[in-house]
């Protein structure tokens, strides 16, 4: 189960997206938030930009502080109106990526949003977290609303270590869901990885885990992340599990890349481990 959840907190209106998906689970799992806001830099680092550049009035490093305790004090009463049991607000002194890696080695899991353009939120923070981080990374799109997560699941299964890590860490959601669907696309193509019967070995494991598993094997000529979506909404899941980066970066930024097709587009929230 998941008793820690680390919420990213920062001056999005997407943040409240993010809040909603943290009830949801928090109340599920009987666990406690954290909601924790960066104030941009570290104290070293903003003196030695503080000595190199002229520091204007209002853009101390206090001023950070108080920035950053205005949103987490916005947390605070979102997760009040929604419920959440057991919460605190956690201030970090140092940049958003920086500070929410460390902030997750303590914690089961962390959320953030969707990967976007909006120019209040950090870009790539979703995916730097979950290729650089201990722990799952949940993305969650701006336009979630309490739907349920743990009902229906369906899981991106392509034999590779970042996949078997994903479904090992959200393996507390799986147990709970009503039906898991371990999605297979083009397994054809990764014999080497898959067995004589691609996806039963999984299933197999996670029956034995108690998951009420069925395969589900699509061939296809779309882009794999495309493909996941498809059977996601086909399905009616109110989550994707899938590993981040499952090839090397060089082959996702060329082919356009599952991890990316998902942290942009996926209508449900995806729990992302590398």
């Amino acid at each position: 189960m998941y008793k820690t959840i680390i919420v990213h907190v920062d001056a999005s209106p997407t943040m409240e997206s993010r809040l909603r998906a943290a009830a949801l689970l928090a109340d599920a799992h009987d666990a406690h938030v954290v909601g924790a806001a960066a104030t941009g830099l570290s104290l070293p680092a903003f003196k030695i930009l503080a000595g190199s550049v002229p520091v204007g009035p209002g853009n101390d490093f206090n001023s950070l502080c108080t920035r950053a305790r205005t949103h987490l004090a916005r947390f605070a009463e979102t997760a009040r109106r929604l419920g959440i049991g057991s919460f605190e607000e956690r201030l970090v002194e140092d940049d958003d990526r920086s500070g929410l890696l460390l902030q997750a080695r303590y914690a089961d899991l962390l959320i953030t949003s969707q990967d976007s353009a909006d120019m209040l939120t950090v870009r790539g923070l979703p995916q730097y977290l979950a290729l650089h981080g201990a722990r799952p990374v949940l993305s969650v799109p701006p336009t979630y609303a309490s739907e349920p997560i743990e009902d229906n699941i369906v899981v991106g299964w392509d034999g590779s270590v970042p996949a078997i890590r994903a479904i090992a860490a959200a393996l507390p959601l799986l147990k709970r869901a009503t039906v898991v669907r371990l999605a297979l696309v083009n397994p054809e193509r990764e014999t080497g990885l898959h067995g004589d019967e691609p996806g039963a070995d999984m299933a197999l494991y996670l029956a034995r885990h108690g998951v009420r598993v069925e395969v589900v094997s699509e061939r296809t000529d779309a882009p794999v992340g495309e493909a996941l979506l498809g059977i996601a909404r086909a399905a009616g899941a109110g989550l994707l599990v899938t590993g981040a980066f499952g090839h090397s970066r060089l082959r996702e930024i060329v082919l356009g890349g599952v991890t990316r097709i998902l942290l942009e587009r996926a209508p449900v929230p995806v729990l992302f481990a590398h």
